[in-house]
């Protein structure tokens, strides 16, 4: 490695030249090397990553998780920066990553990584709403789970892990139409290849669980604190997984017909660690 920080990050896109050049260059402030692992996209996000300095890798879409680990394998360094393509290193974050590398690598294997919501107007909401991902870790001793759903590593049990007090900015949607198609999607996604809950508890989420839903947002979460743009973001993020209970409702009726769960995985075996969840 040359003088700069030993991380590789990589980067999963498709038709992302929204934000692609500001990721890519942002991510190159604290690490050596931007992967870009392209599924096919048919806008500009190729060309403005590549000349922002990323390397390309083309492969057709496997599934979140085992799309993020094309991403491992292609790149060299042992430990790996994992970004989406609308999530904004910060200049501390990137400071306090190369800093992390200046005297060799950290004695962990993995760093609890913060990430805040910047929505389409106005501040980032720091200090509330906080995500928490292990953004930045070892492959040599953490690795994504090759599932078509689920993109986070469980941390095993007795694994020292760091944390790093600066956050990713995550910039989830661009207006209100895209967050509803980004939850629709995601919906979709969970209610096609997990096993739907038993009748009963669908059936009782779906006439009750909103509100729920909207004040774990609202209140536990601290959305409050972002004035009206908080409460609609907590409305159709609530929607969003009530929408989930619908579709997996949907799902144990269509397969309940003929008794046939076997091609979908049992919720209760999947990866704990929530990351198609955005």
């Amino acid at each position: 490695m040359t003088s700069r920080t030993p991380v590789s990050a990589y980067i999963r896109t498709k038709n992302e030249a929204r934000l692609i050049g500001e990721v890519v260059r942002a991510a190159q402030r604290a690490v050596d090397e931007v992967v870009i692992v392209d599924s096919g996209s048919t806008d500009e996000t190729v060309a403005i990553a590549e000349a922002a300095g990323a390397r390309i890798i083309h492969q057709e879409w496997l599934g979140n998780g085992s799309q993020k680990r094309v991403a491992e394998d292609a790149c060299p360094s042992d430990w790996l920066f994992d970004l989406d393509a609308d999530e904004i290193v910060s200049e501390e974050l990137a400071k306090e990553i190369r800093a992390l590398f200046a005297n060799g690598t950290p004695a962990v294997t993995a760093f609890r990584t913060p990430m805040y919501f910047a929505p389409p107007r106005g501040a980032p909401w720091i200090g509330f709403g906080q995500q928490v991902r292990h953004k930045l870790y070892n492959k040599r001793h953490h690795r994504i789970p090759d599932h078509p759903v689920w993109d986070q590593f469980d941390v095993p049990p007795g694994a020292v892990i760091g944390t790093l007090k600066s956050p990713i900015l995550h910039h989830a949607f661009r207006d209100t139409a895209h967050l509803v198609q980004k939850l629709n999607k995601n919906s979709s996604t969970r209610a096609d290849n997990l096993r739907p809950k038993p009748y009963w508890i669908l059936v009782v989420r779906i006439l009750f669980a909103m509100p729920f839903y909207f004040a774990k947002r609202y209140f536990l979460d601290g959305f409050f604190r972002a004035g009206m743009d908080g409460f609609i973001f907590s409305s159709i993020t609530a929607y969003g997984r009530w929408l989930r209970d619908v579709k997996m409702y949907e799902q144990h009726k269509s397969q309940s017909d003929n008794g046939d769960f076997s091609h979908i995985e049992r919720s209760e075996d999947a990866p704990k660690a929530g990351g198609a969840d955005r």
